[in-house]
């Protein structure tokens, strides 16, 4: 490798292709941490949900996590990133505007060592997947129509407010100090809460689909989850901008927590019920997943274990207990339970970052020297300045005070003018038949005794091609 006069080798040139303020090991990172993230919603999200519903409802669940991450990504190039990160409209709100101009795509961004096009496509998958999570609530009732209507909706009048406000360094609650290091008030708490305020207004699924509602492949389910596992690689560890130490650390104490929830959420499900579950394990997967993500590149090992402990026990104690003594949690049909391994988790986890976050590991992360923002309680107390640990936990808990009221008012708000055009629910017959009402088309091309189904649309052949069907007492006799 050559050399020039600067000492750099010359594929390290700055060039107009790679101008000085850009890292080039920093943007191929985020480029990969945000394809990590996206590959949690398509496939993972679509797979889990696809097969973790009953089978008449497969092709309509993985349909409404794939129309979501294409819809959201038009709207946010088309205004959804300026209102989240851009110019100040109010102080909670950026100034709706494009993000399509070559001018801006390719000059520098506010995190530093990125160009504006990177940013907007890492963004853009987090807010993608919000979307998805939400429509896990609403899994087999929602008309979607209602969907299609419902999304860019949602993203411009919740997300880009909830994202502006803690994220972007002008939003109120980022100059207080908040403490979401990748989501977990922005996507997590805010998805929860969106959700099952959806699920209230929408109504519940069909009596028998809620009495009843197996898996139709759990081996699937299972691959969905590790996507969706394996993918929050780039969720936490994408979220300093910058492939330095907080990133390792961030990816690590993410796989810690989740580890640790998973076992957790097993145990309890052996001890109470007699078998480890599967789908319950899956649960506490998730569930550690969400808490440690406000929390991961700020917290040690230790406190990710710990957290990881609390994530697998008190979403698994408001899922299996409370959840049945609540009138309100019992009312709302909530399909994946996204109450509990969502706002339940994201909210465990803002709080637990505001008790175990370290000053040095803030300091690393906000890249401030402030002894009076971002310190955890638990450090508070240790280096004699609890009132600035008092002060975070209070950040903290307005922090979730304000996304559950922005999402119950704006969630209600939209799916009240939303039934004013589209009903938000399908008719009593789509909720019997399912994915054959909804979109004239089914999952699983084998039914009952080897019977072959015969789609009425997007078949190369007629009815007269097929075989006519071989009854079973006909291949007795045979």
């Amino acid at each position: 490798m050559s050399f020039n006069v600067s000492g750099l080798p010359e594929n390290l040139l700055p060039d107009d292709a790679s101008p000085e303020w850009m890292s080039k090991a920093d943007n191929a990172w985020q480029l990969t941490a945000a394809t990590l993230v996206g590959l949690q919603s398509v496939p993972g999200l679509v797979i889990l949900y696809g097969s973790i519903v009953k089978k008449k409802w497969a092709v309509n669940s993985a349909f409404m996590a794939l129309y979501a991450f294409a819809a959201v990504l038009v709207c946010w190039v088309g205004w959804g990133y300026q209102m989240s990160f851009g110019k100040k409209m109010i102080h909670f709100w950026g100034r709706p505007d494009v993000s399509l101009d070559e001018n801006f795509l390719l000059s520098r961004a506010f995190a530093g060592y990125l160009p504006n096009a990177t940013m907007v496509y890492f963004q853009f998958v987090f807010a993608a997947i919000t979307l998805i999570l939400i429509a896990g609530a609403l899994l087999g009732r929602m008309n979607f129509h209602a969907w299609m209507l419902f999304v860019p909706l949602w993203l411009t009048f919740s997300y880009t407010i909830g994202a502006y406000s803690i994220w972007c360094p002008e939003g109120w609650l980022a100059k207080l100090g908040i403490i979401d290091y990748s989501g977990g008030f922005v996507i997590h708490l805010s998805s929860g809460v969106a959700g099952f305020t959806a699920a209230y207004w929408v109504g519940p699924r069909a009596t028998k689909d809620r009495e009843r509602f197996p898996p139709n492949n759990i081996l699937l389910m299972l691959a969905g989850a590790g996507l969706l596992w394996m993918g929050w690689t780039g969720f936490n560890g994408g979220d300093p901008y910058n492939a330095g130490t907080d990133a390792s650390l961030a990816v690590l104490n993410t796989h810690v927590c989740t580890a640790t929830s998973l076992l957790t959420w097993l145990i309890l499900d052996i001890l109470f019920f007699g078998k480890p579950s599967v789908i319950g394990a899956t649960q506490g997967m998730i569930t550690g997943l969400v808490c440690i993500t406000p929390a991961a590149g700020v917290v040690q090992g230790w406190a990710a274990i710990l957290m990881g402990m609390m994530s697998g026990s008190i979403p698994w104690y408001t899922m299996m207990v409370l959840h049945k003594k609540i009138p309100m949690l019992k009312r709302v049909d909530d399909t994946m339970a996204v109450f509990h391994t969502h706002a339940v988790a994201g909210s465990l986890g803002g709080i637990l970052a505001g008790f175990f976050a370290n000053p040095k590991l803030n300091r690393i992360f906000y890249l401030v020297d402030d002894w009076e923002h971002y310190i955890g309680l638990a450090y508070g107390f240790q280096s004699n300045r609890a009132s600035a640990g008092f002060r975070q936990m209070g950040v903290q808990l307005l922090g979730i005070s304000f996304v559950i009221a922005l999402n119950i008012f704006t969630t209600s708000v939209i799916c009240v003018l939303i039934r004013i055009v589209v009903p938000l629910r399908l008719t009593d017959e789509e909720l019997q038949t399912g994915d054959d009402a909804i979109h004239g088309e089914e999952a699983y091309a084998l039914w009952g005794d080897g019977e072959k189904y015969e789609s009425r649309i997007n078949s190369a052949y007629g009815a007269e091609d097929f075989p006519p069907a071989v009854s079973k007492g006909e291949l007795e006799m045979a």
